[in-house]
């Protein structure tokens, strides 16, 4: 009798843990979906950037000159966050609780320092929002991919306050560290691709 209730509780969780990762497997479908639509809005940036510059007789006016090293350095840190992050998926996979919360906490902070490099670069660049053209489309695009960095850390924080329940995030249990990885690595990507026109393809003209 005991081994029927045994092998009855066994199915009943190994049928719970399948429909958990198909959940999974379709919020991540949806994240991917979100991050699709969210491209092509920066991609819209990125076009208009692209129109206006070639069709400026110079480009950007000179009140308006970019820095690179502050930059160079923000990306540095942020390419570098993706891998951290990958290493805490990698430990809650391998039911590390300890081990995610290090690596989730590291990127949280590489984050924070790459918010807080894009304020200051704002405060010292000696031009607004309004003094040109060029300016308008630099403060909207970085601001508005700034603007989804901040979701990002929020959402690493939101895991990290989350794993503090027992066993909320197991080796079988991850979607919200996948999901803020993924959400992470389109920041870094949409972040290569903005520094490179903004930054580097106009320090080139």
């Amino acid at each position: 009798m005991q081994g029927a209730i045994d092998s009855t509780t066994a199915a009943a969780n190994g049928h719970a843990v399948a429909a958990h990762e198909e959940h999974q497997d379709l919020r991540v479908l949806g994240l991917i979906t979100f991050l699709a639509s969210e491209f092509l809005m920066f991609a819209g940036f990125f076009a208009v950037f692209l129109v206006f510059r070639g069709s400026a007789a110079e480009w950007p006016p000179k009140e308006t000159e970019v820095e690179l090293l502050l930059p160079a350095v923000n990306t540095l840190i942020l390419v570098s966050s993706s891998w951290v992050i990958n290493l805490g998926t990698k430990a809650i996979k391998k039911n590390d609780l300890a081990g995610m919360r290090k690596w989730f906490g590291i990127t949280a902070a590489m984050g924070a320092v790459f918010l807080a490099g894009q304020v200051y670069e704002y405060m010292n660049l000696g031009y607004g929002l309004k003094t040109n053209l060029f300016s308008n489309c630099f403060y909207l695009t970085t601001g508005f991919h700034g603007a989804h960095v901040f979701i990002g850390l929020v959402l690493i924080l939101g895991v990290l306050w989350r794993s503090r329940r027992a066993n909320h995030y197991t080796d079988i249990t991850h979607t919200g560290p996948e999901m803020a990885e993924i959400y992470w690595h389109f920041v870094d990507v949409v972040w290569i691709v903005l520094f490179t026109l903004i930054y580097l393809l106009t320090l080139l003209n």
